[in-house]
């Protein structure tokens, strides 16, 4: 109940002038930190905000990119961004059947505030962020996919090998956020937390050529594409906004604005399908038989 009535509170918010979104640039208004006076009026300070982060997605802007002629560029950029494994789309694009014809939806994590995977995972491995976001801590996880098994979505992906990735991907960071891939452990969406942490904007949001993907954070009632900046709750609203199998209780904090891609000029009737994706490093390994976290930069037990 409490739950409901935090959802409805959220759709009811319009305290933001758009006016003034308008003048404010959109990575500005997502930035994970800003400038504020301090107590003596003379020093500028940085402070953080506390975030909610979500996602809009609004499905008369998707085409699935086949009017761009390649494969769904939301899931290519994420893919080219983290170095995902072959095989393994974080954000993936579905054609959907509807009455008189079909649309496309992509389909990053739901990132749920209830979420199954959360709930069942008998070591930690997997929890939730201060901004709500889902990640996965690769060298915690033990692979008993419960998580994959709790998830309704089926968004999570098991390393059954040792991934095939370029150098640079034995280079990131062994932080969480940074999404990493090893044999034996769980993949999946994190919105690019990395790059939020930094006020930028996920890859999947930055790539999208329709701008169909929006980032918000429900707690300033705020979202962007790259293009715009709208008010996130009179947004849902006003397009009837759905969130995807909410009636499993998982508080999902994906919504989807109805459509078919008209807005990019798709019609129902379309049966084209999206480009299959590729990955770029098919083949590339940091060295042979040396998996990233038996690097010597990564923390031991």
């Amino acid at each position: 109940m409490a739950q409901d009535k935090s959802r409805r509170d959220f759709l009811k918010k319009a305290l933001v002038v758009p006016g003034v979104l308008a003048l404010m640039s959109p990575l500005a208004v997502l930035a994970g930190r800003h400038n504020a006076q301090a107590a003596d009026g003379t020093t500028d300070v940085v402070t953080t905000k506390k975030r909610a982060w979500s996602m809009i997605i609004d499905l008369k802007k998707c085409d699935g990119c086949v009017s761009q002629g390649t494969p769904p560029q939301c899931t290519d950029a994420c893919i080219q961004g983290h170095f995902s494994p072959k095989g393994q789309e974080w954000i993936q694009v579905f054609k959907q059947e509807m009455v008189g014809g079909s649309y496309f939806q992509p389909t990053p994590c739901f990132q749920c505030e209830s979420a199954p995977c959360v709930n069942v995972c008998p070591v930690a491995a997997t929890f939730h962020t201060e901004s709500g976001i889902v990640l996965v801590d690769n060298h915690r996880c033990i692979g008993c996919r419960l998580c994959m098994a709790a998830c309704p979505y089926q968004r999570r992906f098991f390393n059954w090998g040792q991934p095939q990735l370029p150098a640079q991907a034995f280079q990131l960071p062994q932080d969480p956020i940074f999404e990493g891939s090893r044999k034996g452990t769980v993949s999946k969406c994190a919105f690019c937390a990395h790059l939020l942490d930094m006020g930028r904007l996920p890859h999947c949001v930055n790539a999208c050529p329709q701008h169909a993907l929006y980032m918000a954070d429900l707690n300033e009632d705020i979202a962007t594409n790259t293009r715009e900046v709208v008010v996130a709750s009179s947004f849902i609203g006003e397009n009837t906004g759905y969130r995807y199998k909410e009636e499993l209780g998982t508080q999902p904090r994906v919504y989807y604005l109805p459509g078919h891609g008209q807005e990019a000029g798709r019609r129902a009737d379309d049966k084209r399908e999206p480009m299959p994706v590729t990955w770029p490093w098919e083949g590339f390994v940091q060295a042979p038989g040396v998996s990233r976290h038996e690097a010597p930069w990564y923390p031991k037990d």
